[in-house]
């Protein structure tokens, strides 16, 4: 609900268990109230009243909390908005116009107190989720361009404490999703993207709790996710004792001509607060993806079984390879066949072909028909691996449009992985790239397409465009790419979309309204991934987390490991083979038919449940992760043992999320308690010696206990 107090100038919204406030000082500032644990009246919020300065070197506005802080005047801190106007104005002075409450969500129109240029915050609430998504727009009602230097989404300050602990995510190439969490110093603490992707470094993903003590279960904990698949930057400060959180478009190397008449929309973020500790925050944005974010024609089918083909072959693929391939998934239950690069161009290996996706005639002679046919025929639909954004320099398509890459005059083309990025910001490039793609999808029976991205930008010039608008490739490029895969989920809404970038390159709530999934990282050494997934649940659902079962002994880190725990990691999310099938044993085949079965069966609560995390694998012998289903009739617990030492026993494991007063029965077994009693007394593990798991499965039983 949103309320509008007229004679307190005050704005409260209210979700089922918090409340954000915001109101009008004396001197017209939009400030921010209050935002926490909602109350029980509407005069229990603050009542906004200016800040006064106490030195020669603060003001008034520069301590005043500001809802949207315009570069102007006195202030010091990090600006929501910075512009300059047509006749070299740099001073942005906004004031408040108006508001409406419209469609359950507030908006706020501020203006600059000469110019005509307007700013429209929009709140929308998710009361059921406690989560508030907030979005600016930059309008030019004047007749005069505005240049824009810098536009985030919006700012958030937490409540007043002595201390806060901050928690992120970072990490590197095959090393995505470390969480990360420091005491907030009183200084800035800027995380960001700066390479045009939304970065193996980063994740656009902050929770703050106060005084650091909030724990998994227990504590309030503030948190938020910008949807943005681009340069970015989250921006946080201690002013005064105070922090405020800032998120938006990175104004590295930006710059945006607003002419007149014209809109510029900031991504949304998303902010959110959970009485419940940090598993608390992750549930919500957990359902919030489910039930708002993903793209809607799909969400409610479960991801398939897919296999990859990529670790098989490399690029030495061909019609029949890949129908053995193919032969050999079918046989484990494998309901998705995905053919990885090296089926288009002159592609041979990565420095040929991106750039040509037509079908390669001397390995496909009959084109991709008579393969896809035969997978289907064995029960599993067709997946296809794109590069769509990136070009070789020996590719037909870079012969004739040299001029289509980002590019500098009197400078070499940097290239990474021998490719180059095409630079999307031109329509031409863009109508291209639909084109081809419609017509792969139009030609051939495809139903689920792995799109990948493997390099940052570099030379970001676009001399073809006027001077003022060279410094727009970095948000021009990603509105193509928006455009172009929504273009290509319209024609074909049956396709499912993957997300790739190296792994873990490109996830962001911006990206998950138009992909299903998420390949995660490119280190499927499954020891490892049990830290890069526990990262990644922090901000991300299970469903959207892709996972594949890959060879015994890891390229990576040449760590073996049981093909059981291989599956069990690989279960915990969307799973996936990306094995070489023709180096497994008939007995390893019969195994692993065995998991695929087992996850079939539990894959919705999986993939749609929700999801507790019971042990870290950073601090504890044994971690563990279970998912219980909305109806809390089913849940499914997964433990993986790293080691034994000096013969230690295993504490019981305490389960999370059931229904009290309901009866689990633990499937295979004869044990049968209460929910509350598997929370309180837990489930002895039998789980011994190096790298083993187990997969776990309660079933509420509906008679009365014996």
């Amino acid at each position: 609900m949103i309320h509008y107090l007229e004679h307190r100038r005050t704005w409260i919204i209210e979700t089922d268990q918090a409340a954000y406030g915001l109101g009008l000082t004396e001197t017209g500032q939009l400030i921010h109230l209050y935002f926490g644990e909602s109350l029980p009246y509407h005069t229990d919020y603050p009542e906004p009243r200016d800040q006064h300065g106490w030195a020669s070197f603060n003001s008034r506005a520069d301590r005043n909390p500001e809802e949207y802080t315009g570069w102007g005047g006195v202030r010091y801190s990090e600006p929501c908005l910075k512009v300059e106007f047509h006749d070299h104005v740099r001073d942005l002075v906004l004031v408040y116009k108006e508001y409406v409450i419209q469609d359950g969500a507030l908006v706020i129109t501020l203006r600059d107190a000469h110019y005509p240029l307007e700013i429209r915050l929009n709140y929308k609430p998710f009361a059921e989720l406690n989560l508030i998504q907030r979005t600016a727009e930059i309008v030019n009602t004047g007749e005069h361009p505005v240049d824009l230097e810098q536009v985030l989404s919006g700012e958030l300050h937490l409540p007043a404490e002595n201390h806060y602990r901050l928690s992120y995510l970072s990490g590197k190439w095959a090393g995505e999703t470390q969480l990360r969490q420091i005491e907030m110093p009183d200084a800035k603490f800027i995380l960001e993207s700066r390479g045009g992707t939304t970065s193996h470094q980063t994740n656009p993903w902050f929770a703050m709790d106060p005084d650091g003590c909030s724990t998994e279960d227990y504590g309030k904990v503030f948190f938020g996710a910008l949807a943005y698949s681009g340069n970015w930057k989250m921006v946080f400060e201690k002013r005064f004792g105070k922090i405020k959180a800032s998120a938006g478009v990175h104004d590295f190397d930006f710059r945006w001509r607003l002419n007149a008449g014209e809109t510029f929309a900031a991504p949304a973020f998303t902010i959110g607060y959970s009485a419940e500790g940090f598993g608390g925050a992750s549930r919500q944005l957990h359902q919030y993806q489910l039930e708002y974010v993903l793209p809607r024609q799909t969400v409610r089918q479960d991801r398939k079984v897919l296999y990859n083909s990529w670790e098989a072959t490399r690029f030495d693929v061909n019609e029949q390879d890949q129908i053995r391939l193919a032969e050999l998934a079918a046989t484990l239950g494998v309901e998705l066949f995905v053919m990885d690069d090296g089926w288009f161009g002159r592609r041979n290996d990565d420095h040929a072909g991106l750039g040509d996706w037509t079908v390669n005639p001397e390995k496909f002679p009959n084109g991709l028909r008579p393969l896809i046919e035969r997978v289907e025929e064995l029960g599993m639909e067709f997946g296809i691996w794109v590069e769509p954004e990136m070009v070789n320099p020996d590719s037909d398509l870079y012969r004739r449009h040299p001029d289509w890459v980002y590019h500098f005059p009197n400078r070499v083309n940097s290239e990474m992985r021998n490719q180059l990025v095409l630079n999307l910001a031109r329509e031409d490039v863009k109508q291209y790239l639909i084109g081809c793609l419609d017509r792969l999808l139009t030609e051939n029976r495809i139903r689920f397409v792995k799109w990948d991205m493997n390099r940052l930008f570099s030379e970001p010039g676009y001399l073809d465009a006027p001077y003022e608008q060279q410094r727009e490739i970095w948000v021009r490029h990603v509105r193509s790419l928006y455009d172009i895969v929504e273009t290509l989920r319209k024609n074909h809404p049956d396709v499912h979309f993957q997300s790739c970038s190296g792994g873990g390159g490109r996830v962001d709530l911006g990206i998950l309204e138009l992909f299903d999934q998420v390949w995660v990282s490119d280190n499927t050494d499954a020891y490892d991934r049990l830290f890069i997934q526990e990262g990644y649940s922090y901000a991300y659902c299970a469903k959207t987390m892709e996972s594949w079962v890959t060879a015994e002994q890891h390229w990576m880190n040449n760590r073996r490991l049981p093909l059981r725990f291989r599956f069990h990691v690989a279960m915990t999310g969307v799973l996936g083979i990306g094995e070489n099938l023709h180096a497994w044993s008939e007995k390893e085949r019969e195994e692993a038919r065995g998991y695929v079965e087992a996850y079939k069966k539990v894959r919705s609560g999986i993939q749609n449940g929700r999801q507790y995390r019971l042990q870290s694998p950073k601090n504890n012998p044994v971690s563990s992760v279970m998912y219980v289903s909305e109806q809390q009739d089913t849940a499914v617990v997964f433990a993986f043992l790293y080691g034994n030492r000096n013969g230690d026993e295993l504490r019981p494991l305490r389960l999370k999320g059931l229904d009290e007063t309901k009866y689990y029965v633990l499937e295979g077994t004869e044990q049968r308690r209460s929910g509350k009693a598997w929370m309180s007394v837990g489930i002895e593990l039998e789980l011994k010696g190096d790298l083993d798991s187990c997969m776990l499965v309660l079933r509420a039983d509906p008679s009365p206990n014996q």
